[in-house]
């Protein structure tokens, strides 16, 4: 082991022992706490008092364990030697740990099946803190000479050195680091009134690869993080005009800039204003003077996570692109209702409907047709003509069913019910054929629909597992099917039960009695244009 890592193992090795001794202190401390808390709230007045001076006793016990495990050595007299110094030691040491294991002993056993048992289990978890203190005082003694020397692997600290010994293994020194740069650049902002400070942190996070804008009043700080955008804010604290807590509590309280983390840089390092700050939002808080380590970690570290959640926020906000995209493609399929019931968790979805208009277009003479176009040209075509059907549906409130071949179904009454739903189809059907003439104009195409409606009973769902279907079904649907089959090209094809629903509202033209494929002899009507 080189010099270097001995005196490494030393430092290690007397901050540990330090943190063994002083943690069963300060727990004695903390338990008398508590204990006077609870004689008060519940009434033990009898017991109040041996708790006080046992709260005294524990307050010189900490004062003392403070001052061996910081610098013992300046309480030395002149005279003493070694011997005499460490039996001084070990007698305050000593006295009132005593005290305290003395009243413990006998408030336990006074507090035996008493009606304060919850304190005197705390009391005993004291004595036993207390007990552990008193079995460390030779490991207390051994810290004022810790440093005097290395530390041999056979003495009696051999055990804890082992300890520190592994710890300081995984732990590298920090000279390993020393020239490391962020592979990311990041944009800081150094707000403090001391041109020297910022003079100085600029040209540090300069070195670091950083881009740094520098505000040296809170009022500057803010129009800049107004106008333009940083990764993070180091934000020294006393400020004239604007202190650094109001621009801290400034940023947090708006939407727009809570995101930035904000590491506080103050020389007023008291426990309040370190509390207030991070409770107020920010990410740290380091005490000037800075360690320059210290404060690249700090740096690093927040900015690591700033990273991560900004890559957090832009995955959520790429799942919310990519939902909207399926939501809409889902809608185009489905009806929008039945979408709902979907995400309700609705597994099964089959609508007896009672009352329906169904209607069926088909492209008279377009099969023959397609066999003298491109493939390219057949579906511009059919794309032209059904998207404008798509629109006429949906400006009429009616539900496109799919499209077959050269056909068209869609049907007025679902998903929701609609009373005017047969009046809804007699509008549709005339603006069809409207819109197929006016391509067969355009076009030169020798073109014409042929449309076919009735109204009734049908079953109406969801239809498939991986590619969905909204459908109907029912003798209701073919019906209208052989009304479309047995119209005529350029005509509108109504059976009876459509025409009882429609009333006196739209022109009709008898057919008379027609035999019907299936379905026997029918009465039905031509729907007539306005």
């Amino acid at each position: 082991m080189t010099d270097d890592q001995d005196q490494r193992l030393n430092r290690a090795l007397a901050a540990y022992l330090r943190q063994e001794v002083q943690a069963p202190a300060m727990a004695i401390a903390d338990f008398l706490d508590i204990l006077i808390e609870d004689a008060r709230r519940l009434g033990a007045d009898a017991v109040l008092g041996d708790l006080e001076r046992m709260q005294g006793a524990g307050a010189r016990l900490n004062a003392f364990v403070g001052a061996v495990v910081t610098d013992s050595a300046a309480d030395r007299k002149l005279d003493e030697n070694d011997h005499e110094f460490n039996r001084r030691l070990r007698h305050d040491l000593r006295t009132p740990l005593n005290a305290i294991i003395g009243y413990s002993e006998m408030l336990i056993e006074d507090m035996d099946g008493d009606a304060h048992a919850p304190m005197r289990d705390d009391l005993i978890k004291l004595k036993q803190a207390a007990d552990q203190l008193l079995g460390q005082i030779d490991a207390m003694v051994a810290l004022t000479h810790i440093d005097d020397a290395p530390i041999a692997r056979e003495d009696k600290l051999a055990a804890h050195a082992g300890i520190v010994a592994d710890v300081l293994r995984t732990v590298q020194p920090l000279k390993a680091e020393a020239s490391h740069l962020l592979d990311r650049q990041s944009r800081i902002l150094i707000v403090d009134d001391n041109a020297a400070n910022r003079d100085v942190l600029e040209r540090r996070l300069a070195r670091e690869g950083h881009a740094v804008v520098t505000a040296a009043n809170g009022v500057q700080a803010l129009k800049l993080v107004g106008d333009e955008d940083f990764d993070l804010v180091l934000l020294d604290l006393i400020m004239p005009e604007l202190s650094g807590f109001d621009v801290l509590t400034r940023l947090k309280g708006d939407d727009a800039t809570r995101h930035i983390p904000v590491i506080v840089i103050s020389a007023l390092d008291e426990l309040d204003s370190v509390v207030r700050c991070i409770e107020a939002g920010a990410e740290d808080f380091l005490s000037k003077p800075f360690d320059p380590i210290l404060l690249r970690t700090r740096i690093n570290s927040s900015l690591e996570k700033k990273w991560l959640r900004d890559r957090e926020k832009k995955f959520v906000a790429d799942l919310e692109t990519e939902k909207r995209k399926s939501e809409t493609l889902l809608l185009n399929i489905l009806p929008h209702s039945i979408v709902r019931r979907m995400r309700e968790g609705e597994l099964k979805i089959a609508d007896q409907v009672h009352e329906s208009t169904i209607l069926f277009c088909d492209l008279a003479g377009f099969t023959m047709l397609s066999g003298t176009m491109s493939a390219e040209d057949v579906l511009d075509f059919l794309g032209e003509i059904f998207t404008q059907f798509d629109a006429l549906a949906a400006e009429a409130g009616v539900e496109k069913i799919k499209t077959i071949g050269d056909a068209y179904m869609a049907a007025a009454g679902i998903p929701e019910p609609q009373p005017d739903h047969a009046h809804r189809i007699a509008r549709l059907a005339p603006r069809m054929m409207r819109a197929v003439r006016d391509v067969a104009r355009t076009t030169g195409l020798k073109l014409e629909a042929r449309i076919g409606i009735h109204t009734g009973p049908i079953v109406a769902g969801v239809i498939g597992t991986h590619k969905f279907a909204y459908d109907v079904w029912g003798d209701s649907v073919n019906t209208a099917s052989r009304m479309e089959s047995h119209s005529v090209n350029g005509r509108i094809h109504i059976s009876e039960a459509t025409r009882r629903a429609l009333g006196e509202a739209f022109p009709l033209e008898p057919r008379g009695v027609i035999e019907v494929k299936g379905k026997g002899p029918m009465q039905t009507y031509f729907l007539l244009e306005p």
